[in-house]
């Protein structure tokens, strides 16, 4: 008898750590109502998120169930109406039971030039590449989160950071646009080149896109470049 309740349990036991490792990675936009429900007034000022959230997102893996926000400062509305913002931030919390933690945030603004004057006159999140999928097959949700400011010259002089979030490393891509070939300037951290092959290759993907719809002018061969695990690249 004894060892069938030994046998009992330990079947008890696996059954339990499949239903808890056997999920299937997922993500969804949330709507406004949805938005506050999870971030409500109360939880927005225990957390300091002080800017108007943007957009939301929960996503599901192996790990944990977890809530992004999307904040920008929505500081002023310029002569063609679009809202300008001068900060933004983001949070990604993770949910247990009533217990919400942050795990990591983005805080980030325009800059101005050297001078003091206005270099940048936007900041804000680029959604279209903002994504949170498994690309690498693991259980585990990579998000990547994507930004970027106007300059004078509009995308062709502003700047672009792709962030990867790889089991809690943050990896990044800063990019600077220029109208001229020697403003160009793209700075790849050195972790980049440690992530998985899928990820890495994803990631280039994306950078091709920003390019095809005029959001990135990446140096000459930068894709090349990359291949041989360049961190500066740039035409100078």
């Amino acid at each position: 008898m004894k060892k069938i309740y030994t046998l009992l349990l330990l079947c008890l036991f696996t059954l339990t750590a499949t239903a808890q490792t056997d999920i299937t990675p997922s993500s969804k936009k949330l709507t406004k109502t949805e938005t506050e429900e999870f971030f409500t007034p109360t939880f927005k000022k225990k957390n300091l998120i002080n800017f108007p959230i943007f957009r939301a997102y929960t996503y599901q893996d192996k790990s944990g169930t977890y809530y992004v926000a999307l904040s920008e400062s929505a500081d002023t509305v310029n002569k063609e109406k679009d809202t300008v913002n001068y900060s933004l931030k983001a949070f990604n919390f993770k949910v247990d039971k009533t217990i919400s933690v942050k795990k990591w945030e983005i805080n980030d603004f325009k800059t101005p030039n050297l001078k003091g004057e206005e270099k940048e006159s936007s900041i804000w999140f680029w959604t279209k590449y903002c994504e949170f999928n498994d690309l690498d097959a693991d259980g585990l949700i990579e998000p990547i989160i994507v930004y970027g400011t106007f300059g004078a010259n509009g995308y062709d002089d502003g700047r672009a950071k792709i962030l990867i979030y790889y089991k809690g490393q943050k990896v990044a891509i800063r990019h600077q646009n220029g109208v001229l070939d020697h403003e160009r300037k793209t700075q790849v951290d050195v972790t980049f080149y440690s992530l998985p092959t899928q990820i890495q290759t994803h990631i280039k993907e994306l950078m091709e896109k920003m390019v095809k719809n005029k959001h990135a002018i990446f140096p000459t061969a930068y894709a090349e470049k990359m291949d041989k695990k360049a961190v500066a690249i740039s035409n100078e």
